[in-house]
């Protein structure tokens, strides 16, 4: 039986997404803000009310533990940039993705992003996948549309995975 490129992303993409799943249905408002250690990036309330992540040009050295709050604006970051880069659109900034805030309402940007980027994907054929990949695979033409998907379901795995194990060290703690 041979799948399509198409149909093995996605079945990736569900994979992560049913695991996400189990912790977004978990996920209590205070687990967004919870600082396991002292040395922690996080998402700050501004002067305006809205959500800053912390964040350095630079990764430091040592890299801080992010908080589920920060993770989940980092997974809505970089989804809507890649959206972004799949839909034909102008990228947008790090700083023009806002984290709504604890809770339901990054509960429900998350579940949104996952119903644009499944419409998405359903969108794209074979040959669009062999596409070259745009940003920041540009300059090297072994990179697809497909590499860049997978990554994405990559990324998306392992920030699950790290939101999944704050979750259960904060409920044990």
């Amino acid at each position: 039986m041979t799948v399509s490129q198409s149909d093995l992303l996605r079945r990736q993409f569900d994979l992560t997404w049913a695991l996400f799943e189990y912790h977004l249905d978990r996920l209590e408002p205070e687990d967004f803000l919870w600082e396991p250690v002292s040395h922690c990036w996080t998402v700050r309330r501004t002067a305006d009310g809205t959500w800053a992540p912390d964040w350095a040009e630079t990764e430091p050295d040592p890299v801080p533990v992010p908080t589920v709050g920060w993770l989940s604006w980092h997974i809505g970051w970089w989804w809507s940039v890649t959206l972004d880069h799949v839909e034909a659109r102008t990228p947008r900034d790090r700083t023009d993705v806002t984290w709504p805030g604890p809770g339901k309402p990054t509960v429900d940007w998350l579940r949104d992003l996952r119903t644009a980027w499944l419409t998405a994907l359903a969108r794209l054929t074979d040959p669009d996948l062999a596409a070259p990949a745009p940003s920041p695979w540009q300059n090297d033409p072994e990179h697809t549309i497909a590499d860049m998907i997978a990554w994405a379901n990559a990324e998306l795995m392992k920030n699950v995975a790290e939101i999944g194990q704050l979750r259960l060290l904060r409920a044990a703690s």
